[in-house]
């Protein structure tokens, strides 16, 4: 599949790239964004998938996040991929901030007009990483996978479906149940978190489930922090620590 690169830029030793491609799941042009760390030009490297949240492109997490000095030191490639499908022209898309653009919420549709290009789930658990595999220097058994918000659902989901599949977890959000391989589960929620207070966000009954379950899991609740970019900032490190642990074993 043809890659046009959109933007390169040298960052933490690394190279941060963006590109597009024509999607065959969600039938309309799809960009990304790639760290490259210095190591993958002479190794085939681990692969971190981040999700990102509600009306948020690819751009968001690579230049707010500060993720790049982390995965540059412990020498993981992370991929942030956009959060839908663009441009399709289905009526109705554009008219809510979180459904439609900017809100594929990591399912597939199943009901029209939305099922033909609605479909990021099965993008990002099976088209991006054979993209990936096949276009960069990335270890296809070793992978795992992240996200905020939206994206921590959609992590969780991903993971749950496909037990084995990914090598750490990490969200915010309520998880269902889980049969598979044993979790590791790391947790940030900002005890200011507007969400939170809504109660939008359900991390108690993660943890409840995950206990059950006999899942491992660490919850931190974070004073004075809210839902933005500035907590994702301020964590993320701890969070790569987290996945490197299994990823560079």
């Amino acid at each position: 599949m043809a890659l046009t690169q959109v933007s390169s830029n040298k960052c933490a030793g690394g190279l941060q790239k963006v590109y597009e491609h024509e999607s065959t799941e969600l039938m309309c042009k799809m960009k990304f964004a790639i760290f490259l760390p210095s190591k993958a030009e002479t190794n085939k490297l681990p692969v971190l998938y981040w999700l990102s949240g509600l009306t948020c492109t690819e751009q968001n997490f690579i230049t707010k996040a500060g993720s790049q000095l982390s995965a540059e030191e412990h020498g993981i490639i992370i991929v942030a991929p956009d959060t839908s499908p663009r441009g399709c022209n289905i009526e109705g898309e554009d008219e809510s901030w979180d459904f439609g653009t900017g809100a594929g919420f990591y399912v597939d549709a199943t009901q029209d007009p939305w099922k033909t290009n609605y479909r990021m789930y099965s993008y990002i658990t099976n088209e991006l990483p054979k993209l990936i595999n096949a276009n960069f220097s990335a270890n296809p058994d070793k992978m795992s996978i992240s996200g905020h918000s939206m994206g921590g659902h959609g992590a969780l989901i991903c993971a749950m479906k496909n037990p084995g599949k990914y090598k750490a977890y990490d969200a915010t959000v309520l998880a269902g149940s889980y049969t598979g391989p044993q979790l590791d589960i790391l947790i940030d929620q900002g005890r200011d978190d507007q969400f939170l207070s809504a109660s939008q966000l359900l991390p108690d009954n993660l943890i409840s489930v995950c206990s059950e379950k006999n899942i491992a899991v660490v919850f931190r609740l974070q004073p004075g922090y809210d839902h933005s970019y500035f907590f994702i900032y301020s964590f993320f490190n701890d969070h790569m620590k987290h996945h490197a642990k299994y990823l560079n074993i």
